[in-house]
């Protein structure tokens, strides 16, 4: 310990010699300017906030649990896929310990060439699932998806993703929303990494899906400017969802569906404590490929298709323009802008790299220690994810420079070459489609 402090000692007392106030703000402008406020200082705001004010929102949460089980709506609970019969039957398993059990179940196969059609079929007879439906040719998840919309039955529909898992009340907690404001239509459902323990790659998304999604999506919701309800989880009014048109064509469906509730005039709410749990990548290349995609999602979604929420239309919102511009400029703009500011500490500040490096790892791990105890304070599981603790050291080169990198690229390929709509998660022939009609 004595070694590592002076260590520290000998670097702080070099930088220290040779600092201003105006090379100490060349060096650091980026993190003071827009990590600081948007990713620590908010949501400690928010966090103080949701803290004094607990128990009126408890109250207001009774209330309008007793009215979901006062109305006691038909759920259909609906998932569309491609070869996810091995995932069926626990999922379907698990519908049936949940505490909101008025349910009806549609699987929509999207063309699958495994064993997804036996394996379904039989659950169909067993009366484990209420309606499989198979089409012969695939369309992509969004045609599955509202081919499942207009044979559903239910008030509201619950999508979920083949290989989710759900605490036992995920369901009771996401409609709860729905009774708490009639202007809601769409609730957004708090994903969480089940495989964390399984290599270094994963627990990092789970430490960052415990911090983006769990507290940074709280963040937003408080905000009014929550814009992505997750494809893996999600709850949406039939009727709502029908008016917008449902889905279109993805990738980034969910943040597209998500858009167009809020263009419609609806609200959308982020419930954290309904939980879903998911498996994540676990190899490096696997995780920067899903990336790619969710990334070029933004430039083809929110930068083409919804540009007009940036500017004075006929259903103008002000929350709306904040949303997205909000997503546009930390999840795009100030990325390109990072690029600007290492290459600048790389010109101006050649001689000081190591130390500037090394102070900013101490700063931000400072910051992420602070943050991963407001986590806590808010996760409904914090004995289980303390463990994630120890990988703080490293979020800095996960969130800092992979995921940074990662989304410049994707970003790029979509700007310029339009490059989501050669991705082979999608059918050649609907992007195709997508692509002539500007979706």
């Amino acid at each position: 310990m004595d070694v590592i402090y002076q260590f520290y000692q000998a670097i702080f007392e070099c930088f220290y010699f040779r600092l201003t106030l105006s090379s100490l703000f060349s060096m650091f402008w980026f993190m003071l300017i827009i990590e600081v406020p948007r990713y620590f200082l908010l949501e400690l705001f928010v966090a103080f906030y949701s803290g004094i004010t607990y128990w009126k929102r408890k109250r207001k949460h009774s209330v309008a649990r007793m009215l979901l089980y006062v109305d006691n709506p038909l759920i259909t609970v609906l998932v569309p896929g491609k070869n996810e019969g091995k995932h069926i039957f626990k999922l379907v398993s698990s519908l049936r310990e949940q505490t909101y059990q008025n349910l009806e179940v549609i699987i929509v196969d999207d063309g699958s060439d495994d064993d997804t059609p036996f394996i379904c079929r039989d659950l169909e007879k067993d009366g484990y699932i209420d309606k499989y439906y198979r089409l012969n040719e695939r369309g992509g998840k969004a045609s599955a998806a509202n081919y499942g919309v207009y044979h559903a039955k239910g008030k509201y529909i619950v999508h979920l993703d083949a290989d989710s898992s759900l605490d036992r009340d995920a369901i009771e907690k996401v409609l709860i929303p729905f009774y708490m404001d009639d202007r809601i239509k769409g609730v957004g459902g708090c994903v969480k990494v089940r495989n964390s323990d399984e290599t270094i790659c994963t627990s990092l998304q789970a430490l960052e899906y415990l911090h983006t999604i769990q507290v940074g999506r709280m963040v937003s919701n408080f905000l009014g400017i929550y814009h992505i309800i997750s494809g893996a989880f999600g709850a949406f009014d039939v009727k709502a969802i029908k008016q917008v048109g449902c889905w279109d064509i993805g990738p980034g469906l969910d943040g597209d569906i998500t858009q167009k509730l809020r263009k419609a005039g609806f609200k959308v709410y982020f419930a954290h404590d309904a939980i879903c749990m998911t498996n994540v990548p676990s190899k490096w290349y696997a995780l920067f490929k899903q990336r790619l995609r969710w990334s070029k999602s933004l430039v083809r979604f929110r930068i083409r298709k919804h540009i007009n929420m940036l500017f004075a239309w006929r259903t103008f919102s002000f929350l709306n323009f904040i949303s997205n511009m909000e997503n546009i400029l930390f999840d795009c703009v100030f990325n390109y802008l990072w690029l600007f500011y290492i290459i600048h500490l790389c010109i101006v500040h050649t001689d000081m790299l190591l130390e500037i490096f090394l102070i900013g790892w101490m700063l931000r791990y400072g910051m992420s220690i602070i943050s991963f105890a407001v986590a806590m304070m808010i996760s409904e599981r914090p004995s289980e994810e303390f463990k994630l603790f120890f990988y703080l050291p490293l979020r800095t080169f996960y969130t800092g420079y992979f995921m940074r990198i990662t989304r410049l690229i994707a970003h790029t390929m979509e700007f310029f070459f339009f490059s989501s709509y050669k991705d082979s998660w999608n059918p050649s022939k609907t992007s195709i489609y997508a692509r002539i009609e500007g979706i």
